[in-house]
């Protein structure tokens, strides 16, 4: 028997069937992951699997998938907001003004995504006019926004929000569906349907494997990045009317840390964090999965402490992951 008939031979990817490659994909191994952590949390606490809580559970996980799918696009594309938690207090703080001032309900709500628009937009034009680093510029505006969360509250709170504004965080559609999950499962058919259907989403994956070869091929660089940054900062917005809804306050310190949980949730959902590749399943799956861990380590009351450490931890994982496999792979 010859060498090579010995050798165990390696099936590459486009020689695959389409059910092979989903069954060894990321998001496949993912929603094996999640199934699993939903059975030790189901066997671990009692109180696991009560409707009401698995409802409150979502609430982990919905404001911070809203941003974390625009987010997905715009890391794709080869590009990062880092800003996106001080949007969300900026944006929060300015529904507050506008609440003192007295405005209503649907004005609330216009502040809130408005302000939101208006930070992304001044993030976009940072990078894509004066071509700045992405990481940097929003590194010092995450700085700025929330610094200006605190020169207007100092150590203050706005509170008073009408009786109305509170359905957008705590409202229910149906039983236990919330409006929050409503609109992340709205969100993400459309997020989905614009970067795997349509020619916006395949110019995103162009950029973010080649910019210069996009840009000779006619793709106006420039113009998508900008409108991801318009987006990632609508998103906090949208994010952040939910956020103040649901705790009925403003604070300057809201949303704090949470920029790290976003991010870890788009890696972790398969989106590389040098840009060209992922997909919209992926980070679904991956927002349930870190709801569910973090639930799951609240029923058995592990500090938030802890929590940070285990998303830092994760966040390390997933990007290493792939690196360490491609290793193994060549050696």
């Amino acid at each position: 028997m010859s060498l090579a008939e010995n050798t165990p031979r390696h099936i590459p990817d486009r020689l695959r069937s389409p059910l092979q490659a989903k069954l060894v994909s990321w998001e496949s191994l993912l929603l094996a992951v999640g199934i699993g952590i939903f059975i030790f949390n189901s066997l671990a606490s009692p109180y696991f699997l009560n409707a009401w809580n698995l409802s409150d559970a979502t609430f982990n996980f919905t404001e911070k998938a809203m941003i974390a799918f625009a987010m997905a696009l715009l890391i794709i594309s080869g590009e990062i907001d880092l800003s996106v938690a001080a949007i969300i207090a900026l944006a929060s703080t300015a529904m507050g003004v506008a609440m003192e001032m007295g405005a209503g309900t649907p004005v609330l709500v216009l502040v809130g995504l408005g302000t939101g628009l208006l930070c992304g937009a001044f993030n976009g034009a940072l990078v894509t006019k004066l071509g700045l680093p992405s990481i940097v510029v929003t590194i010092g505006t995450m700085s700025l926004f929330r610094g200006i969360s605190y020169i207007i509250l100092g150590d203050g709170a706005f509170r008073g929000y009408p009786e109305s504004f509170s359905w957008f965080g705590q409202g229910y559609v149906f039983w236990v569906i919330t409006v929050e999950f409503v609109i992340f499962a709205i969100l993400a058919v459309i997020f989905g349907v614009v970067l795997h259907k349509t020619n916006f989403g395949r110019m995103v994956y162009a950029i973010g494997n080649n910019p210069t070869g996009a840009l000779f091929s006619g793709i106006r660089v420039d113009r998508v990045k900008m409108i991801l940054f318009l987006l990632t900062g609508l998103m906090s917005g949208l994010a952040a009317v939910c956020l103040t809804s649901r705790l009925g306050s403003t604070r300057p310190s809201i949303a704090s840390g949470m920029e790290l949980e976003i991010v870890t949730m788009v890696v972790l959902g398969g989106v590389n964090i040098l840009g060209g590749s992922g997909s919209i399943p992926g980070v679904v799956i991956a927002a349930f999965v870190m709801g569910l861990v973090t639930f799951g380590l609240g029923l058995l009351n592990v500090p938030g402490i802890v929590m940070s450490i285990f998303i830092g931890l994760l966040l390390i994982g997933v990007i290493a992951l792939p690196r360490l496999w491609a290793m193994r792979r060549k050696s």
